[in-house]
């Protein structure tokens, strides 16, 4: 089995590139710590294959999330503490898993790259 996880960021708030790494690397790490430690370690094992995509506002980042925990997903949503571009609780980004690269497809499979 492959395992991958997968960033969702906000394309509407168009984030300069330096803080959309750390809102990815916030999402990422956030859902790994939520996450089954036996995942986490074969996830790890293959390399920790991650990829970032984009939705286009709250409102989508929040289907997804519903979507991921319909589907069983570990997930965890960003909320950025507003000291630099955002204002404070705006969300930013959602991780998913990680998890089986088939069961996280079936969710996020027809969003885009950032």
């Amino acid at each position: 089995m492959e395992y991958k996880q997968v960033i969702l960021i906000r394309a509407d708030l168009k984030l300069p590139k330096g803080k959309m790494a750390a809102q990815a690397a916030h999402a990422s790490v956030s859902a790994v710590l939520k996450s089954n430690k036996k995942l986490v370690t074969e996830w790890s094992n293959e390399g920790m294959k991650k990829v970032v995509l984009k939705v286009a506002n709250k409102a989508e980042l929040l289907k997804y999330r519903n979507l991921a925990d319909e589907a069983g997903l570990q997930s965890a949503i960003i909320q950025d503490a507003g000291r630099t571009v955002v204002a404070p609780g705006t969300m930013t980004a959602l991780g998913i898993g990680p998890d089986d690269e088939e069961k996280i497809d079936e969710v996020t499979g027809k969003l885009k790259m950032v």
